[in-house]
């Protein structure tokens, strides 16, 4: 039995476009942006690389497309349980290695272009965090919870640090907690031990 086709252009572009984002999904994930081409991406796709061009215009756009359709953790409520949100999705990138966004961020290290693109989702991801958490400078204090993270699993998996590398992943939670929970907390507040 063959599928129904499309019912018009606009639903067959669609999923023209979304057959060329996961085809780059899969082949920014397994090379990187430095060595993904457009050739590349348009082969896994089963489409001309002229194509891929029509719907990206460059390479650096359809990275940016493959990192806004990445997955955020989610994080909401209070401060204190969103500070533990983050901890505990920081613990599970911590025991199991995500290769996929690893060699993203292995890209964004090494490439302007790839740096550039991946700077909206971060954005998207501290502002996500800066609304879990009040007062004034929360914007602030959101950049430096990602930072936090963000240097903690490049110290890991990328730089792979003896101590951190080898580290019992609760055991750095155990040791980050008290920071995070401060920085998430009310300024005015106290953080509970």
């Amino acid at each position: 039995m063959t599928p129904p086709r499309p019912t018009s252009r606009a639903e067959q572009r669609r999923r023209t476009e979304a057959r060329i984002l996961d085809a780059a999904t899969e082949v920014f994930f397994s090379a990187g942006y430095d060595r993904t081409t457009i050739r590349a991406v348009a082969s896994a796709a089963g489409v001309d690389a002229g194509l891929v061009m029509h719907y990206f215009r460059s390479k650096q756009e359809l990275f940016r497309r493959v990192i806004d359709a990445a997955p955020v953790p989610e994080i909401s409520g209070a401060p204190q349980q969103a500070a533990e949100q983050l901890l505990a999705s920081l613990a599970d990138r911590l025991a199991n290695e995500p290769v996929a966004s690893l060699t993203l961020m292995r890209s964004m290290l090494t490439n302007p272009e790839a740096a550039s693109a991946a700077s909206t989702a971060i954005a998207r991801y501290q502002a996500q965090i800066a609304q879990a958490i009040p007062g004034d400078n929360a914007d602030l204090r959101a950049a430096v919870i990602s930072a936090i993270t963000l240097g903690i699993m490049v110290s890991r998996h990328l730089i792979k640090s003896d101590e951190l590398a080898g580290a019992d992943p609760e055991e750095v939670i155990k040791l980050l907690r008290p920071c995070v929970l401060s920085l998430a907390a009310s300024p005015h507040h106290s953080v509970p031990p």
